[in-house]
């Protein structure tokens, strides 16, 4: 999971165009029919921030985790100002621990595709239900198999910006389910001189049944997904789902 380095710094350049505000809608309109309308909140996998600052200005004390020190600097050079109360961990999802429990965990934006394997999903659910208070709520996406097999595997996508573009070249392995971003930037320096740097990253498309089971094996209560395109019922061709689930007892799981 050694991503997110020199591409942090122009991450949220070339992620201008993500509805945040739409995704952190859902989020709060989630915990709220929860009655979970304060308190702590995790956000596991921030990145930036973007979430974790949104959600902070929503009134939730916040809490960051991520395991890129530079998109951890970023996200704190956000909140330079000290305008929001946020503590950012430098730490990786599936060892994470934190001081106390949290009212609810959140992680958007596929985090959960990083993953590779069953047995590290599961972990990381069962540290999740294990810093949730009683009935805490669990609120993440992920991408599915469709999304990579057939919308973004083995294509590639360029951009140019004014002083920054990218080569973001997709390759997928349908018996892993697993894309693999091979991702080339070039960032302005002085005048016409462009720095070049390299990042791989891998992420691993899941099903229903696979996150239902994982979650349920790490003690936690299986709630609902949601297609996050269109707010509705989860379809063969659903490219990215949102699943919520509730703390149901602590459970000790092992990794294998």
């Amino acid at each position: 999971m050694n991503s997110y380095t020199d591409f942090a710094a122009v991450y949220d350049t070339f992620m201008d165009a993500t509805p945040y505000d739409k995704w952190c809608e859902f989020i709060a309109d989630t915990l709220k029919r929860y009655q979970i309308q304060d308190g702590l909140v995790l956000d596991l996998g921030c990145g930036t921030g973007n979430i974790t600052s949104r959600l902070a200005a929503m009134g939730y004390d916040m809490i960051g985790v991520d395991c890129s020190s530079q998109m951890l600097s970023v996200a704190m050079e956000k909140n330079r100002d000290g305008n929001y109360d946020i503590l950012y961990l430098l730490q990786d999802m599936r060892e994470f621990e934190l001081y106390g429990t949290v009212r609810a965990v959140v992680s958007i934006c596929d985090s959960m595709n990083y993953l590779l394997e069953e047995e590290e999903l599961r972990e990381c659910f069962r540290l999740v239900n294990n810093y949730l208070d009683p009935d805490g709520i669990f609120i993440f996406d992920f991408n599915t198999p469709f999304k990579y097999s057939e919308i973004i595997g083995d294509s590639t996508i360029a951009e140019n910006r004014e002083d920054c573009s990218f080569i973001w070249e997709n390759y997928y392995y349908p018996e892993e389910e697993i894309n693999e971003y091979d991702l080339t930037v070039f960032v302005r320096e002085e005048g016409n001189t462009y720095r070049r740097f390299h990042e791989n990253h891998f992420q691993r498309g899941y099903r229903v049944e696979q996150i239902k089971k994982a979650l349920e094996e790490a003690g936690m209560e299986f709630l609902t997904v949601i297609d996050e395109k269109t707010g509705g019922p989860v379809t063969e061709s659903s490219e990215r789902i949102y699943c919520i689930a509730r703390e149901r007892g602590k459970k000790q799981c092992q990794i294998i």
